[in-house]
């Protein structure tokens, strides 16, 4: 198999509501900084993908438009993902592992302030017996939350702690939209207050793989994806126990995860319950950092978090902070869709 490596991240800055930009123009800056910190132009890249929903966007197609930020003219090897971006990453992988490329872009973007992302998520759910109840994302992780608390997995004082160190972390992260001490407020459906839940926010990520010796051309240390598995759990929520992810636990399993310990974890654990029950699927004790850079907690663009996830393990990388992460992405109600990569730096 090919080595490949992340060799650039960029972001946007999140915020509650963008909605004087459109997506190309939230896009544009991410882009250009992505391509920039390697020295790359469009053309010199051998693949695009990217994620994105159309039920955000609330039109069909809308990732087409979003290409114009790309530039599709002369034509491009390119294709979409109608996830978070971090499978449009997966896509990408595959890709240049068949030798096709030998660097590929990946963007994602969610505009979540236009209408209610509480409601439009339903959409996601078994369409004869749950989405006709309208139960909406924040109430089924309220009842992962209790399952939780029943079961002795944690209370309450410990799930407003995982929020509260999140915020906190998030106060090195100029891109978080949410940072420092942030009140617990009030239940939003119980067992879940205000500071479980992530905040609704609009944002854009980018990153660019790049294959063997081309990644250590493009970046002074690569994060190179050691391994990289995607696994779901059963549609139907009754059939799940849902104090456990035995998918996230399978694909950090098929990733090589538990082969060696991880020095940092970014988990996409938009609740703070969720981090509760990554933890133990995961196997991650005290002694690793996780979400040193808030987490969803801190920014929760929807289609773009987990990607974050991923970028954010790999700039630590870069940057000389981090050894061998963990990184992680999930979709769907209470974890239902899980992906792990785990990311090397070369030896210093």
């Amino acid at each position: 198999m090919r080595d490949i490596a992340l060799v650039a991240f960029a972001q946007t800055g999140h915020r509650r509501t963008s909605e004087e930009l459109s997506e190309v123009e939230m896009l544009m800056p991410v882009l250009h900084d992505v391509l920039g910190q390697t020295g790359l132009k469009t053309a010199d890249i051998g693949f695009t993908c990217s994620g994105s929903s159309d039920y955000l966007a609330g039109r069909a197609f809308s990732f087409t438009l979003a290409l114009d930020g790309v530039g599709a003219w002369p034509p491009i090897s390119e294709s979409h993902v109608e996830m978070d971006g971090a499978w449009a990453l997966y896509e990408a992988w595959t890709k240049l592992l068949t030798g096709d490329a030998d660097t590929a872009l990946v963007y994602s973007y969610g505009k979540s302030s236009p209408g209610s992302v509480r409601d439009v998520l339903t959409r996601q759910l078994d369409p004869y017996y749950v989405a006709p109840l309208w139960p909406d994302s924040v109430a089924l992780a309220a009842l992962q939350a209790q399952a939780l608390v029943d079961a002795g997995e944690t209370d309450e004082p410990a799930l407003a702690a995982v929020g509260a160190r999140s915020r906190a972390d998030a106060d090195s992260n100029p891109h978080a939209q949410l940072r420092g001490s942030v009140a617990q407020g009030d239940y939003v459906v119980r067992p879940l207050r205000t500071g479980d839940c992530p905040p609704i926010g609009d944002g854009a990520a980018a990153v660019i793989l790049a294959a063997g010796e081309r990644a250590r051309e493009l970046c002074g240390r690569p994060a190179w994806i050691r391994g990289i598995d995607h696994r779901i759990e059963a549609h139907s929520l009754g059939v799940r126990d849902l104090t456990d992810s035995p998918s996230a636990r399978l694909a950090a399993e098929k990733a090589g995860a538990f082969e060696r310990p991880v020095d940092t974890a970014e988990l996409h654990a938009p609740f703070s319950s969720q981090e509760v029950v990554l933890r133990k699927a995961l196997r991650l004790g005290d002694e690793v950092r996780v979400n040193p850079s808030g987490g969803a907690l801190a920014a929760n663009p929807i289609m773009a978090a987990g990607l974050i996830r991923i970028g954010e393990a790999a700039a630590r990388i870069h940057r000389g902070e981090s050894d061998r992460a963990l990184a992680h992405a999930t979709s769907g109600p209470c974890l239902q869709q899980n992906l792990v990569a785990v990311l090397e730096g070369d030896p210093r």
